[in-house]
């Protein structure tokens, strides 16, 4: 896997100030994507172990929220497969802090056998984390007043408590 860029202390995309790791790779190719040379699966940087422990020594302040993955896409399967290490050394590591996603697919694509996305580490991973932000970027339904988001048909969903009801919560601060 490759990585685009990692931000420090970023406070746009989730709660708080956070660490957030954009990942590169994408096939959803959206159109008006804020940043398209992330759909090169080779964009970048190589994401290896000692970028890995970089990433958990900046989680490590007490005034870091958490972490944030975004892309790209990190729920292609070739991506999951990559996070998934991680994200299990990043929850073991800082239990109380928060790890959000974003993703162009839908929580039901995720979820969904034989779909693009799924595969056998999926389940996994969105049990790791708090908050995914999902559906793909549409540019007639942008809203900028919109929380952590860009277009009105993309949810903010708790994962917690999707996972725990078996229904599809949404986030609310």
């Amino acid at each position: 896997m490759y990585y685009g860029n990692i931000k420090n202390c970023d406070i746009a995309d989730g709660v708080g100030v956070r660490v957030t790791l954009f990942v590169s790779g994408c096939t959803n190719r959206c159109e008006h994507c804020f940043q398209p040379e992330t759909w090169d699966f080779h964009y970048g940087e190589p994401f290896t172990r000692e970028v890995e422990d970089k990433i958990l020594s900046m989680l490590a302040p007490g005034y870091i929220n958490g972490l944030t993955v975004l892309g790209g896409e990190p729920f292609e399967p070739s991506n999951q497969r990559e996070l998934l290490p991680f994200l299990r050394r990043v929850r073991e590591a800082y239990p109380d802090k928060t790890i959000w996603a974003f993703s162009g697919f839908t929580l039901e694509e995720l979820r969904s056998d034989g779909s693009h996305p799924r595969c056998e580490v999926t389940d996994e991973i969105l049990s790791l984390l708090d908050v995914l932000v999902d559906g793909r970027y549409e540019h007639s339904k942008r809203n900028l007043m919109l929380k952590f988001r860009g277009s009105s048909n993309q949810r903010l969903i708790d994962m917690k408590a999707t996972l725990k009801t078996g229904e599809i919560v949404l986030w609310d601060e």
